[in-house]
């Protein structure tokens, strides 16, 4: 799952499915959504972490009907997305965020494909969850790429509301 800005108009999300071979089984995006003064205001510097992980990212979830074991992030604030839903949700960048500035708890991590995977802190059963299903998961896997492909997909995507 990925989200990227456009300029004046908000962000867009996107959500692709994969096989553990990281095959696309589907994919959904979103519209851009932006937020108002007053939720600005309101949310502060939650404002984020509320706009990519509660608002675009549940609804994409709420889209698919091939339902993930697995979400996999780069964005840190998309890991609010965690609160709603049951499916574990990995972050890959070691990127720290304002919500984790105001935290102090320890932050669960597991490696998988290279990369080290971050868990929300109120969840941090989601890392023993995945590290339990390792096996299932390529050790070459590229977690990168996939949301890669999102990030391009989304663009092509902006393109169009653009030219509209």
């Amino acid at each position: 799952m990925a989200a990227v800005e456009v300029e004046g108009r908000g962000c867009v999300g996107g959500l692709l499915v994969t096989n553990h071979n990281g095959r696309p089984l589907e994919f959904q995006c979103t519209t851009p959504v932006k937020p108002d003064r007053t939720q600005e205001i309101l949310y502060g510097r939650m404002l984020k972490p509320w706009l990519l992980g509660e608002l675009i990212g549940k609804t994409l979830l709420d889209r698919v009907s091939i339902k993930p074991e697995l979400i996999v992030i780069s964005d840190p604030d998309l890991l609010e997305l965690r609160n709603h839903t049951q499916t574990p949700v990995a972050c890959t960048s070691e990127q720290a965020t304002n919500v984790d500035a105001a935290r102090s708890d320890t932050i669960e991590t597991t490696d998988l494909g290279g990369r080290r995977l971050r868990f929300h802190d109120s969840h941090l059963s989601d890392g023993s969850f995945v590290s339990k299903q390792l096996h299932l998961i390529p050790g070459q896997a590229d977690l990168i790429e996939p949301l890669e492909r999102v990030h391009e997909a989304l663009n092509e995507t902006i393109k169009t509301v653009l030219a509209r």
